[in-house]
C-alpha cells in the first residue's frame, strides 16, 4: 500500500511537469510557438533533457546534450528568420501564426501563405485573442507595392530579404493594421495533422452541412451539423476549404473553431494519461514541422500563462465582408481592398481589454470622430499649382483637423493620395468624405517614426477641383 502511495505522490511531481509540457504544445500548436522541452521523471516516460527547434537558440546556462533533426520531411525551411525580441513576461505579446500552401512547394515553388492569423495575449489582462487575415487582402508589402498579403512571405524568401518570408510577413501585417508583432510561427501542414491525430482528433462544433475531400485521399466525407471529433486529415480539409462555405471568410472562422479545438483537448485532464503516452511522438511532430523566432524561455512563460487565460477571455475575429470591397487587382485576380476604419474596429475587439484603443465610435459625425482622434497631418503639395497646401488647411483647419505640416510632395500625383503611417482610421474616413477620395487612394506604411500619422500627397485631380 505504502508502495502505491510513492507511486502517486511521485505521478503527481511528474504530473506536474507533463502537464507545462503539453501546455507548451497547446502555445506552439493553438497560441503557437515553436519550441519545445521537457525532462519527465521515473517511470512514465524516458528520460528528455532541453532541445530546440529550429528558428532560435536555447539560452539556459546549459549546452543541450542531444539535438533533433529540424529538416520537416514535407515542409518549407525558410531562408533566415527575424531576430528574437527580448519580452519581460507582463507586456501584450503578439505572434503571427503562418501555414503556407503546400501546393506552391509540391510544385517545387517558393511558397506563399495559405493561412494568416495574429495571436495576441495581454498577461496582465489574463486576456487573448486570435484575429484572422483573409489572403486576398490588397495590402502594401514594404518593399514591392501592393500585392495579396499573402505574396510577403515569397517575395522575403525569394529575394533574401533581411528576415526572409517570415521578416517580410510580420513587417507587412505589422503595417497593415498597425500593431508591433513580436514573433512568428510557421507551421507545416504535415505536423499539423500528425500533432491532431496524436492527441485524439479536435472536437468542433460544425454550424451546416459542408462536405470535405480528406487530405491525402480522394475520399470524400460529408460532416453534418452538430459536435464532431475530427482526426487530424479531416481537421485540415474543414480548417482549409473555401468552397461553398463562405470562402476565406468561413475558412477563417473555422482555423479558429480547430485551434480553440487542440486548446480544449490539451487543457482537458481527462486526457492526460493518454496525452503524457504520446508526448513523445508529439515531441516529435513538432521538431519537424514548425519553424520560429520564439526562444525557450519565452515559450515556457507563455506555457505556464496559457491555463490561466479562461475561454471566455479569448477573443477571436475575422477581417470578413463588413470590413472590405471586392476588386480586381490590376492583372485580374479577384482581390480584397480593406476599409480601414472598419478594419480598425475588428482588429480592436481583439486587441483591446478596456475598450477600444482609438475613440468610441459613439457618434455617427465624421468631424467629431476625427477630431477626438486628435490625428497629425502633414500636407504635401504635389502639383506645379502654387499654394495648394495652404489653400487646402484654410478648408479643412476649420472643421478641427490637426495639421502639423505644409512642404511639398516627393513628385508630381495626378490623383491625390493618403499615407497612413499611425492607425487614424477616424481622420482617413473624414479625408476620404472632405475630399471626395476613393478608398483605393488610401496607401497603409505604418510607421511610427515618421513624426506625423497621416500624409496627404495633394494631386492634380485635388488642384483642378481647388482652382
Amino acid at each position: 500500500m505504502a508502495q502505491v502511495k510513492r507511486s502517486s505522490a511521485r505521478n503527481r511531481i511528474a504530473l506536474d511537469r507533463v502537464t507545462i509540457i503539453l501546455l507548451v504544445v497547446f502555445v506552439i500548436a493553438a497560441i503557437v510557438a515553436g519550441f519545445f522541452a521537457f525532462r519527465f521523471f521515473s517511470s512514465l516516460v524516458k528520460s528528455w533533457t532541453i532541445t530546440s527547434l529550429d528558428g532560435a537558440p536555447v539560452d539556459n546556462g546549459q549546452s543541450a546534450p542531444g539535438t533533433i533533426s529540424t529538416t520537416s520531411p514535407g515542409g518549407f525551411n525558410p531562408s533566415s528568420a527575424p531576430t528574437a525580441e527580448p519580452w519581460d513576461g507582463n507586456s501584450r505579446v503578439t505572434i503571427l501564426l503562418m501555414g503556407l500552401d503546400f501546393r506552391d512547394w509540391e510544385s517545387g515553388e517558393v511558397p506563399r501563405t495559405d493561412t494568416m492569423m495574429l495571436l495576441t495575449v495581454d498577461p496582465l489582462s489574463r486576456t487573448a485573442g486570435m484575429l484572422s487575415i483573409p489572403r486576398d487582402m490588397w495590402v502594401n508589402i514594404p518593399g514591392y507595392d501592393y500585392s495579396k498579403i499573402n505574396n510577403a512571405y515569397r517575395f522575403g524568401e525569394l529575394d533574401k530579404v533581411p528576415g526572409g518570408g517570415p521578416g517580410l510577413a510580420m513587417q507587412t501585417v505589422e503595417e497593415f493594421l498597425g500593431v508591433p508583432i513580436q514573433y512568428y510561427v510557421q507551421v507545416d501542414f504535415d505536423a499539423f495533422v500528425k500533432i491532431i491525430d496524436e492527441v485524439g482528433g479536435v472536437k468542433v462544433d460544425v454550424p451546416q452541412e459542408i462536405t470535405l475531400e480528406a487530405v491525402g485521399s480522394l475520399e470524400e466525407v460529408t460532416l453534418q451539423p452538430g459536435r464532431v471529433t475530427l482526426p487530424g486529415n479531416l481537421a485540415l480539409s474543414y480548417a482549409r476549404i473555401r468552397e461553398g462555405a463562405g470562402d476565406d471568410f468561413g475558412r477563417a472562422a473555422r482555423q479558429q473553431q480547430v485551434i480553440m479545438g487542440v486548446r480544449d483537448r490539451i487543457l482537458d485532464f481527462n486526457q492526460l494519461p493518454t496525452l503524457i503516452a504520446k508526448a513523445p511522438a508529439i515531441y516529435n511532430e513538432l521538431s519537424s514541422g514548425i519553424h520560429t523566432n520564439l526562444t525557450l524561455d519565452q515559450i515556457i512563460q507563455l506555457a505556464w500563462l496559457m491555463p490561466q487565460i479562461d475561454k471566455q477571455n479569448i477573443k477571436s475575429a475575422v477581417i470578413g465582408t463588413d470590413a472590405v470591397e471586392f476588386g480586381k487587382s490590376p492583372d485580374g485576380l479577384d482581390i480584397l481592398r480593406p476599409i480601414p476604419d472598419k478594419v480598425r474596429l475588428v482588429r480592436d475587439e481583439v486587441f483591446t481589454t478596456g475598450g477600444p484603443v482609438g475613440p468610441a465610435a459613439v457618434a455617427e459625425d465624421p468631424v467629431e470622430l476625427m477630431k477626438a482622434e486628435a490625428a497629425t497631418v502633414s500636407l504635401q503639395n504635389g502639383t506645379a499649382t502654387a499654394g495648394l497646401a495652404s489653400k487646402t488647411t484654410e478648408l479643412l483647419k476649420p472643421d478641427g483637423l490637426n495639421i502639423v505640416e505644409e512642404t511639398n510632395a516627393d513628385g508630381i500625383y495626378d490623383v491625390t493620395t493618403i499615407f497612413v503611417y499611425g492607425a487614424k482610421p477616424y481622420t482617413v474616413r473624414y479625408l476620404i468624405q472632405k475630399m471626395g477620395l476613393e478608398n483605393a487612394r488610401v496607401v497603409n506604411r505604418y510607421d511610427p517614426s515618421v513624426g506625423y500619422d497621416i500624409a496627404v500627397a495633394l494631386g492634380n485631380d485635388w488642384a483642378a477641383k481647388n482652382p
